[in-house]
């Protein structure tokens, strides 16, 4: 079926297809509890809101009870228990009936093994071995095991399993408790003994703990259940992306996320295809850019997820000035507890990058050490290691970025003068793209990176935990506002239809928890200060950075339920692996720190001093929260919302930021709100988050249906003696406005933190725009039309902003009768005075 033939079959009459690009998109996670028929049930809200495409999480088969959908056993049909073809075909109806597209993810690196009886080519790999007709679409070494699978299941060895009864025949197949696997044919005919039915198969049952070293099958970074398939081969491609591509011809979806394309072999010539199979559908890559990193301009995409846009607007709202005071109270942390290790943050991460390199990914590292040509280099696994641990990226796509190998081995020789030949010898092979150990050096690069930097030393470095977030660099303490333009200026230029976000089902924390703790940077002082009052109050878990890390969490999610809370700290800490770990658990560490967890909720001390200071705490971190979401959402870019963040979004790591979401409550409230908004009234800014709905709506609707003010980057000058406090750019029409650095703002004229900047603390600051009235559309009020000062376009921050820390300003002309809030006039007149 033709891609228009499709469309036309989907479309209901009278909509045409959506646009190549959308203007926005909103993350929809879509599981048994919430399936692809509940999806097109919020799809009017959705329209209401302002949202132009739905972007829906992984919906080939997953697992069964998979939450997530990235750990997929088939591709060649909708998940049923995600709604099927039917729920599909229901959410592409409806959404394409309000003139809405669809965006979906999908996982080409990977499938789910961890029940080889869901995974019919796994099952058919294990049964047949080399000989399964899906042998080739999985990476795996025969010749290291003489044509064997090693599966990391059992707890003790093969032997002990089968003493004890665990290890069994049973129905045709060979059980370990409630694993299932399959016996090769023949291979239990003439044999009662399970141990010799064991030696027979196609795959040995090792204990689960020698996965790090002897593994012979390439996973997802360290995850044992989730094997690599080969993607690079036509057939395996053809088999895997047969749904996928359907959708696209035949209109059911617009366009596509492509999960971790650096496990790929050939991430470029696999995007290629991809265009040429969907006709060059928008396609996004899940790719994290380290630094100023460009994405590689020679791929067919259309940008990243947006993790790189997410850094830029956190650490625009970071105050400088609290570098020095955090570092400090962090080396107190340290010095206090004994806790040992760098705090530099590129030796930290070298030395997390070789401990991943040596443990849970050493079996990748020796594999590439066997792909070597022969003779052996002395010390090879080594100096691979050390390499790895060097590399500046997730990874390099020869011949392109050959230079992070160069820079890579120019590391690694300052490291260990003693591996100078070795390293020198690995280089040229390294950098030669059509050598296979190149290109799994390449694969596996990005899995080091991400288990040693975002897996592990993001919660070591705990100086300030909203920059330990997925795609930033926690070494880049702030920006200012100067870099933040360049960089958006650089974005409009080159990808312009990239995707912007901050929050994602990945995120370490939501988007609300870390503008709390952003403010914390403009009171470094009195946060030493609180800290060490709750750290007497509650007690300490021995580890300092950690005890800092534990606080931040719970002062940027606080209000937090308590077994959320508990959920955290047990991933915190064993991922950190200073006190703890998943491997060995420290018993006597752990209990502190849950005992610790539960005095700030028993403990009437503990609890009004979180309490106190969060309350004084939050006004600047609402300030902050509706800044970055009306710069996320107005920069350029395509804004995605993930789901429920319309409000305040103050999940922390996974599974946590993947709970529910009440869209009966958000419906009702936008409902609400647009009505009030008709009477002229307008939202607080309090803890119900309906400012904040209030602002993503807005934004969303401009973007979506006034396409004409958005397109082009400008930045605005601000002047004034508050100048520091704001941060503005023109998008081509509509002129976005937002305050930076509340604290200190409130702090101007003697004031605690508040939502808004109090009275008096803009003083004669200013934003110099183009010139004409101009509407704010998040308070309906008119500016511009009283006397300017030398025909600058001066707008007083301390009239436009008077109600929100953010306004949004689009021409008068273009929105004819727009109404003003009762009260309006005179409060500007007020101002005036």
């Amino acid at each position: 079926m033709t891609d228009a033939a499709g469309r036309a079959q989907r479309e209901p009459a009278g909509r045409g297809p959506a646009a190549r690009e959308p203007r926005s998109t909103y993350r929809l996670q879509v599981r048994p509890s919430f399936d692809l028929h509940d999806a097109a049930s919020v799809v009017d809200y959705l329209d209401a809101l302002g949202v132009d495409w739905l972007y829906l999480s992984p919906i080939l088969p997953s697992r069964a009870g998979s939450d997530h959908g990235y750990d997929v056993v088939a591709h060649d049909r909708v998940d049923a228990a995600r709604g099927g073809e039917a729920g599909l075909a229901a959410v592409a109806d409806a959404a394409h009936g309000a003139g809405r597209g669809i965006l979906v993810d999908i996982v080409p690196n990977h499938v789910g093994v961890a029940d080889a009886a869901q995974n019919a080519w796994w099952w058919s790999l294990l049964q047949l071995g080399p000989d399964s007709p899906h042998a080739d679409a999985f990476d795996v070494d025969w010749a290291l095991t003489g044509g064997t699978v090693r599966l990391p299941v059992l707890g003790g060895t093969v032997e002990e399993a089968a003493a004890a009864g665990d290890l069994r025949v049973e129905h045709g197949e060979l059980r370990y408790f409630d694993h299932r696997f399959p016996l090769a044919p023949g291979s239990a005919d003439d044999v009662a003994d399970v141990l010799e039915v064991h030696a027979r198969q196609h795959y040995e049952l090792v204990h689960w703990q020698r996965a790090d070293a002897v593994l012979n099958y390439r996973r997802f970074f360290a995850v044992n259940e989730l094997a690599g398939v080969r993607v690079e081969l036509p057939g395996v491609f053809d088999a895997t992306h047969e749904a996928i591509v359907g959708w696209i011809r035949d209109g059911l979806a617009d366009g596509l996320r492509v999960d971790h394309p650096d496990g790929l072999a050939q991430p470029g010539a696999y995007l290629r295809r991809l265009a040429e199979e969907t006709g060059d559908a928008y396609v996004l890559v899940e790719k994290i850019l380290e630094g100023d990193e460009p994405l590689p301009p020679h791929w067919r995409t259309d940008g990243t997820t947006g993790y790189d846009a997410l850094a830029d607007v956190d650490r625009v709202l970071v105050d400088p000035d609290g570098e020095a005071g955090l570092d400090a109270l962090d080396a107190r942390l340290r010095a206090e507890t004994g806790i040992a290790g760098p705090t530099d943050w590129h030796e930290l991460i070298h030395g997390t990058k070789r401990g991943i390199a040596d443990g849970i990914l050493r079996s990748e590292v020796l594999r590439l050490e066997r792909m070597l040509p022969e003779p052996r280099l002395a010390g090879a696994a080594d100096a691979l290691a050390e390499l790895l641990a060097c590399f500046p990226v997730y990874r390099s796509y020869l011949p392109a970025g050959a230079e992070h190998l160069e820079a890579a081995a120019r590391l690694a020789r300052e490291h260990r003068p003693d591996l100078a030949p070795t390293i020198d010898a690995l280089v040229p092979v390294l950098g030669d793209a059509a050598n296979p150990v190149a290109v799994r050096f390449q694969q596996t690069s990005g899995m080091v990176m991400a288990k040693g930097v975002e897996d592990t030393a993001f919660y070591r470095y705990t100086r300030l935990g909203s920059l330990t977030e997925v795609g930033g660099d926690p070494s880049e303490f702030a920006i200012t506002v100067d870099r933040f333009h360049e960089r958006q200026v650089r974005r409009h230029a080159e990808w312009p239809h990239s995707m912007t976000t901050l929050s994602t089902h990945d995120t370490k924390r939501g988007e609300d928890v870390r503008a709390r703790i952003d403010a914390l940077a403009e009171i470094p002082e009195r946060w030493s200060i609180e800290l060490d009052g709750l750290r007497a109050a509650a007690g300490s878990t021995g580890d300092g950075p950690f005890d800092a890390l534990l606080w931040q969490a719970f002062v940027g999610a606080w209000p937090i339920e308590r077994e959320r809370a508990h959920a955290y700290a047990d991933k915190a800490a064993r991922e950190a692996s200073v006190s703890t770990t998943w491997t060995a658990p420290d018993a006597a560490f752990e209990t502190r720190m849950h005992a610790v967890i539960d005095r700030a909720y028993d403990d009437p001390a503990v609890r009004d001093r979180i309490e106190s200071f969060v309350a004084w705490l939050a006004p600047a971190g609402w300030s902050n929260s509706l800044s970055a979401k009306l710069l996320q959402l107005t920069m350029p870019g395509v804004p995605d919302v993930y789901q429920g963040s319309e409000l305040w979004e103050t999940s922390l790591v996974d599974p946590d930021n993947r709970r529910p979401v009440d869209f009966g409550l958000r419906r009702r409230m936008l409902a609400d709100l647009d009505d009030a908004a008709r009477l002229g009234e307008l939202p607080a800014t309090d803890a119900t988050g309906a400012a904040k709905l209030l602002i993503t709506s807005r934004a969303l609707r401009a973007r979506r249906d006034h396409p004409e003010w958005f397109t082009r980057y400008r930045p605005l000058e601000v002047v004034g003696e508050a100048a520091r406090h704001a941060i503005a750019f023109d998008r081509g029409g509509a002129v976005t406005v937002a305050t930076r650095l509340p604290v200190g703002l409130a702090a101007r004229v003697g004031g605690e933190p508040v939502a808004s900047a109090p009275a008096g603390s803009w003083g004669d600051t200013a934003v110099l725009v183009p010139g004409g009235a101009v509407v704010d559309l998040l308070t309906g009020r008119r500016h511009g039309d009283g006397p300017r000062d030398g025909g600058s376009g001066a707008l007083a921050l301390a009239a436009v902003l008077a109600t929100y820390p953010v306004a949004l300003l689009v021409p008068a002309a273009s929105v004819p009768g727009a109404p003003r809030p009762e009260g309006a006039r005179a409060h500007d007149e007020e101002t005036t005075r």
